[in-house]
């Protein structure tokens, strides 16, 4: 476009001229781009002003070009024809609209473009959303797997503890039973009970910290089933935008997995919470397979120590059984030799009874022989002479008297002999008794303790 020239006659004064030349350039400003504008609006004529951002929308049909080709072709008769109506700045549109270009008029298949847009962009947000539902599920599922794992090691941890409860119950009774020994066996606390004793304590400890642990599996279990429970409801809540989109539409996109999980926003598909959910329920996890293996250690190291525990109390009184069975058979020898010494006593207290009885003569004088008499002529004879005196019947007094003190000295050790051996009797007895308490206790500890309390797993690493 050439500028207007002006005329070189100078008429009115030089503040008007000068006005009316900067309306002419102003005005020639306007029109240059004006017809700018018309340049770029004639020169990309399927161009349009909004182009909103599609991603995996669908491909644009035949329709849809034929529509924008048309719409082209009608802009290019406006731009030529210089009656047309003046453009416009568009003032009409939406500030918030992204345009590559400012066109006057907007392509006549402008709703169902944005319609189409639209679309895609819901499509997209309900498929990042089932990425996100997916995770969530797959992620409960990790922790409804490692809440079954855990509630197996809870009934092996109860299962052991019942055997502890029947350990101290039959341990209860074996110190009842033994308490029914004979008296002549309860010379006081033996090694016996003090294993038993040792025992309880034990199984006491082992009871309590086994307790503990349990309570800490079931607070840890009720962590995991409220984790899993956020963890549905929030994988339920995302879902709900997933009604009308094709189950196979998100299937191996686990590139957009990874960037749907990296960024959080709280109106996009990973929220915060999300997030929050994933990441605690993670930390759960890793605290619940912290626990299964202190669990597993606790277990394995207790039946070790109850093992250990049960067999050496056995040992113990199977030895003390052995002690009193030797004791048992020495006693049954002793009171043998005991009785054949009372046999032999009471022989020799019959010889001295019978020497003293010979001694003091015959109990009737008639009977006595003339020999024996004190006043036989051979003796009244030999008296006639003074210091003649014969020491017999002094002698026969000494005797007699040697013979009573023997036969008393005789008796009292028959009487210490018999109950000698009346008190080997009685502990042989007791012996007896206490040998067949202890068995029928050894035989009841190894009844009552059932093996099969116990997980066979758990006594293969403890054998």
């Amino acid at each position: 476009m050439m500028p207007v020239p002006l005329g070189s006659v100078t008429i009115g004064p030089q503040s008007w001229r000068e006005g009316t030349a900067r309306s002419i350039r102003r005005a020639e400003n306007l029109v240059r781009q004006t017809r700018a504008g018309r340049s770029a609006a004639c020169s990309r004529p399927q161009s349009v002003s909004f182009t909103p951002k599609r991603t995996n929308g669908p491909a644009e049909t035949d329709e849809y070009r034929n529509t924008a080709e048309e719409a082209g072709q009608r802009r290019d008769s406006i731009c030529k024809n210089k009656t047309a109506r003046p453009q416009t700045t568009g003032a009409g549109f939406p500030s918030g609209s992204r345009r590559t270009s400012a066109l006057p008029f907007p392509p006549a298949s402008l709703r169902e473009h944005c319609a189409a847009a639209s679309s895609a962009v819901a499509a997209d947000y309900m498929r990042r959303v089932r990425e996100v539902e997916g995770q969530l599920r797959r992620q409960a599922g990790r922790v409804t797997e490692e809440g079954t794992k855990l509630e197996r090691e809870r009934s092996h941890l109860e299962r052991t503890l019942r055997s502890i409860t029947t350990n101290l119950t039959v341990n209860r009774r074996s110190s009842e039973d033994r308490s029914r020994r004979p008296a002549t066996a309860e010379t006081g606390r033996d090694g016996a009970d003090c294993l038993l004793l040792w025992e309880r304590k034990e199984l006491v400890e082992l009871k309590r910290d086994l307790e503990g642990v349990l309570r800490s599996t079931l607070t840890q279990l009720q962590a995991l089933s409220e984790s899993s429970r956020r963890l549905q409801d929030c994988a339920g809540e995302r879902a709900r935008v997933l009604e009308l989109l094709p189950h196979r539409g998100s299937a191996g996109r686990h590139d957009s997995v990874a960037q749907t999980v990296n960024k959080t926003d709280p109106i996009s598909p990973f929220t915060p919470e999300c997030k929050r959910l994933l990441e605690s329920s993670s930390l759960t996890v890793s605290r619940s397979q912290l626990l299964r293996e202190t669990i597993r250690h606790k277990l394995s190291g207790a039946i070790s120590r109850q093992n250990a525990a049960h067999r050496t109390v056995n040992d113990g009184l199977v030895k003390k059984i052995a002690e009193t069975v030797s004791l048992q058979q020495s006693l049954t020898v002793m009171s043998a030799a005991t009785r054949q010494a009372m046999f032999r006593k009471q022989r020799e207290i019959d010889y001295i009874r019978h020497s003293h009885d010979r001694a003091q003569g015959p109990e009737y004088s008639g009977d006595m022989l003339s020999r024996e008499k004190l006043n036989r002529p051979l003796v009244q004879v030999y008296h006639r002479h003074p210091g003649t005196q014969l020491p017999e019947a002094a002698r026969l007094i000494q005797g007699s008297a040697e013979l009573r003190r023997c036969l008393s000295s005789s008796e009292g050790e028959q009487q210490r002999l018999q109950h000698a051996c009346l008190q080997l009797l009685d502990d042989l007895h007791g012996k007896a008794a206490a040998a067949q308490v202890d068995a029928g206790v050894v035989r009841m500890r190894r009844q009552l303790v059932d093996k099969r309390a116990v997980p066979s797993f758990l006594q293969q690493g403890t054998g």
